[in-house]
């Protein structure tokens, strides 16, 4: 399917304003403090569980994800893949978010992948894929649609873009990218190096099929741009006929929405949990 160019996104006519549109750092000051603060808790929460840090699913080197064990083996598998724009964050910078969906009884895997300018977009979707590949055969999951995939940010471009994948019962994309025109258009593109063809083969908005059942999150403090990301992309996956919901997180930015994923009794941690039912045995 192709996505028409919104009003909003057509008024958006310079590269500085382009730049701008995306850039949650100079919107969200408190943000490096944010995340600090999840890194924080997430080295707390790998001294005190069960984890198989850096396991391999590739031969490169951030082809790497953390299996953080939950009590009952038979249990589904959260799979969280971060954001940083493509190009920057690793595993451990939000393996807290993950705590809520443990205590839950999940498993939770925190991924990497490669980040430019050392990968393109369209290689990183394929490493995703290679992850699931690899999570599919895992003894804990045995066969069938066993894996929560969820994103944050360029995390929630990569984990749509999987929506078919044999593995994945449900699809958490927060606050995510699913039209990468605008990102072609801005700074950001100096190191992912967009072209009319990788927006086309890696934007979920445009690529809109038969898939998991989808939740859509996004704060309503976060930036126009993002808040109609993620409108459109749950609209266009409703009108294709798939089963999607749109959560619209009252008062939470680009980042403290990751709350509502790692605090008990936080809406995105119940639709990961809504997920995850569908995929037990």
């Amino acid at each position: 399917m192709s996505a028409a160019s919104s009003p909003a996104l057509d008024e958006l006519g310079t590269r500085e304003q382009f730049t701008a549109a995306y850039d949650n750092a100079a919107a969200v000051p408190a943000a490096a403090a944010i995340v600090a603060g999840l890194r924080a808790r997430g080295d707390a929460l790998v001294a005190s569980c069960r984890v198989h840090a850096d396991l391999r699913y590739g031969a490169r080197p951030r082809q790497r994800y953390d299996w953080y064990v939950a009590a009952d083996a038979d249990a589904p598998v959260l799979v969280f893949v971060h954001g940083g724009y493509w190009q920057a964050r690793d595993k451990r910078d939000f393996s807290a978010v993950g705590a809520g969906a443990l205590r839950a009884g999940l498993h939770v895997v925190h991924a990497e992948y490669t980040l430019a300018p050392q990968a393109g977009v369209g290689d990183m979707v394929a490493e995703i894929g290679q992850l699931l590949d690899v999570l599919a055969v895992h003894p804990a999951l045995g066969c069938g649609r066993r894996v929560v995939l969820c994103g944050h940010s360029a995390g929630a471009q990569l984990a749509a873009m999987q929506r078919a994948h044999p593995t994945v019962a449900g699809v958490l994309a927060i606050s995510g990218v699913f039209d990468l025109e605008p990102i072609r258009r801005g700074a950001l593109n100096d190191a992912l190096q967009l072209d009319a063809a990788a927006v086309r083969d890696c934007s979920p908005l445009r690529r809109i099929a038969a898939g998991a059942p989808t939740v859509v999150a996004f704060g309503d403090a976060e930036l126009p741009e993002l808040q109609r990301q993620s409108r459109d992309y749950a609209a266009a996956l409703g009108a294709a006929g798939q089963a999607v919901r749109r959560i619209d997180v009252p008062g939470a930015d680009h980042y403290t929405i990751l709350d509502a994923l790692e605090r008990d009794g936080g809406v995105l941690l119940d639709q990961a949990i809504a997920l995850a039912a569908a995929a037990r045995h």
